[in-house]
């Protein structure tokens, strides 16, 4: 038995100057550490903590994900999440789904199954075979943010990462994110999740990195989630990089360090979490900030101070 490991985030970019604002962040991260770490003690498995994770943190309005997503440019909420089994080795996961209150079920039920990726169609479907509740994610925080772009004829290229505390105040500009959360049970697994609402305010069929290896990976090794523009994350095949590393000798604060510099080199916008299977918990980001916490087992910790644009580092 080894003392369980575990990460979470809420996306990154720009950084928060309301200090109210990051205080109410960081107790939401705080919170969900703490929940999801008494399953992992009580001895759930990594996969099982990891979908946990995601399921709280898409039902919290604030954070890109769930409850809380960003509207495209037609004015529709279309979500994705996947879900990864470091064990196994097993990626599932779902594209541009709608009306449904948890993406990440789609993607944990598809991990048994022989089609383990569906697109926005197939993961309806699914839905309704699975008899999901028709859930509208819709806040009015988004709405209001999406109608303020519609007049001002879409000039930002995405939304808020964040759902600000008052709706009547304007969202800070140019911050993107998902949620995702990596676990290490008691028994040395690894797994990984990642869950968004898109980066807003894109084109209708755009695709994210958060259903795919770029974006959440896992093995024996390391489990890594990436939040950020989802270009750049794909661009730079950023998760399953870092975890590529850890298998091929390098330690995880070692990969996630040399990723994020060559990252930084050109100019992408993202951020990552990982754990590997010594325990070592890590992250990086070249973004402003990285909304993340952790539990090392003895301690909660979060890396919403970091006061760099391109960072990394290591808990243990």
């Amino acid at each position: 038995m080894i003392c369980p490991k575990l990460i979470i985030h809420g996306g990154a970019g720009r950084a928060i100057h309301d200090q109210a604002a990051i205080e109410i962040v960081r107790e939401t991260l705080h919170e969900i550490v703490m929940a999801v770490y008494s399953k992992l003690e009580s001895g759930a498995a990594a996969r099982e903590a990891v979908i946990y994770g995601c399921q709280l943190l898409e039902d919290h309005p604030r954070f890109n994900a769930g409850r809380g997503s960003v509207l495209q440019s037609d004015g529709q909420i279309r979500m994705s999440a996947a879900l990864m089994d470091g064990a196994a080795q097993r990626l599932s996961g779902v594209i541009n789904v709608s009306r449904i209150k948890h993406p990440i079920d789609l993607a944990a039920f598809l991990q048994g199954q022989s089609d383990r990726i569906l697109s926005d169609h197939g993961a309806a479907e699914l839905a309704r075979e699975l008899q999901l509740p028709i859930f509208d994610p819709l806040t009015t925080r988004r709405l209001q943010e999406w109608m303020r772009e519609r007049q001002g004829y879409f000039h930002r290229e995405m939304a808020s990462v964040v759902a600000e505390t008052d709706p009547t105040e304007p969202p800070e500009p140019d911050r993107h994110g998902t949620i995702g959360v990596v676990a290490l049970d008691s028994a040395g697994q690894l797994a990984a999740g990642t869950s968004t609402g898109g980066k807003g305010l894109e084109r209708i069929g755009r695709v994210s990195d958060s259903a795919m290896p770029a974006g959440n990976y896992a093995n024996a090794d390391a489990g890594i989630s990436c939040t950020g523009v989802g270009e750049d994350i794909i661009d730079e095949c950023l998760a399953a990089r870092i975890v590529v590393r850890v298998t091929d000798g390098s330690s995880l604060p070692e990969a996630m360090q040399r990723s994020f510099a060559e990252a930084h080199q050109r100019q992408r916008d993202f951020g990552a979490i990982g754990i590997d299977q010594t325990g070592a918990i890590a992250w990086g980001k070249t973004s402003e900030v990285l909304l993340s916490a952790y539990h090392t087992g003895t301690k909660v910790g979060d890396t919403l101070a970091l006061d760099r644009s391109w960072q990394t580092g290591t808990s243990s």
